[in-house]
């Protein structure tokens, strides 16, 4: 096999710093990894692969008309808007993506913002390593709100994989959980109410985004529906950036009118210096590594290497192209 196959990963430090994560690759060919690869490096890299693995380098149609023996592209994530599906359709080149690896990561990356809102952690620990205790009269004190979550209103638009594991904890906080969500009402756990999405929005103490990124959900958060929420709610996005309109988002929490917003994704990544978000003192903002757990990104790699193989094997799984 291995001279049958060239296999180029474009960026694969994101998934795994070490390049051994993907030694299993040089039983089915002749592997290259890049740890990153710019835009104007792609079809140099790639042009003579057989197969390619990419997570956010674009393979669109101009890159795959100037690489001619390509049958085959891996995509190291859940979301594929990286690669231009027609085109690779036209050219019988197979697509798969990785789905549901990082279900347990990213839910936990919710209520990881959460409780940094509701019980300000690292404020108070902060507060500590410069010796506030130790200079206090009382055994304790506290200087910011601590709010319990138990019977507030947690509310999600998109019920996929994520977002019903984030309704089960928070069902699990005591919380009642309501959903803006295609799924009939007859379909879902009794804990889960469904809404409409104006319904939702008025009735969220939090809120939190799962859905695709669509023409129709683009910016579904904007100045209009963040009028239609509660001042004091806490607006949580780890989906896709374009969700939110940034903008919007920053003057809401800067005028009182939205309490926190918990995100891990923003509309450019990285961030641009010039975003307001990044300046507003109730933002919360990690830098896209709700997916990124030691456990998350060892099933990545273990099911993208799988992918290969059973595409090497005749046998494509995880399909979202075309089988060639």
């Amino acid at each position: 096999m291995k001279d049958m196959n060239k296999i180029v990963i474009l960026d694969g430090y994101t998934a795994d710093p070490s390049a051994q994560a993907w030694q299993a690759l040089e039983e089915m060919g002749e592997l290259t990894v890049y740890e990153r690869t710019r835009a104007e490096e792609t079809v140099a890299r790639a042009k003579d692969a057989e197969i390619v693995l990419t997570n956010k380098v674009i393979l669109g149609r101009k890159e795959m008309e100037q690489m001619p023996c390509l049958r085959y592209i891996g995509v190291l994530a859940t979301g594929y808007n990286v690669v231009d599906l027609e085109a690779a359709s036209e050219r019988g080149i197979v697509v798969t993506n990785v789905p549901a690896y990082s279900t347990e990561s990213v839910a936990q990356m919710v209520f990881s913002h959460l409780l940094t809102v509701t019980n300000h952690t690292e404020h108070y620990a902060s507060e500590n390593r410069q010796g506030r205790w130790t200079k206090s009269p009382d055994f304790c004190y506290w200087d910011a709100p601590l709010t319990e979550l138990a019977g507030k209103t947690f509310g999600i638009v998109g019920l996929g994989n994520i977002g019903q594991h984030v309704a089960a904890i928070a069902h699990a906080f005591g919380m009642k959980v309501v959903a803006q969500t295609s799924k009939a009402a007859d379909m879902l756990p009794d804990y889960i109410g469904k809404r409409t999405m104006e319904e939702l929005l008025a009735e969220s103490d939090v809120l939190s985004l799962h859905c695709p990124l669509t023409p129709d959900t683009k910016h579904l958060i904007n100045a209009q529906t963040l009028q239609k929420m509660k001042p004091t709610a806490i607006l949580i996005n780890t989906g896709r950036g374009p969700l939110v309109n940034d903008k919007d988002v920053a003057e809401a929490l800067n005028t009182g009118r939205l309490g926190a917003f918990c995100a891990d994704v923003l509309t450019e990544e990285p961030a641009k210096a010039d975003n307001p978000l990044l300046a507003c003192d109730n933002a919360y903002i990690t830098p896209h590594i709700a997916w990124a757990s030691t456990e998350a990104r060892a099933r990545l790699t273990e099911v993208a290497i799988g992918n290969v193989r059973a595409f090497v094997e005749g046998k494509p799984r995880n399909v979202v192209g075309i089988k060639g």
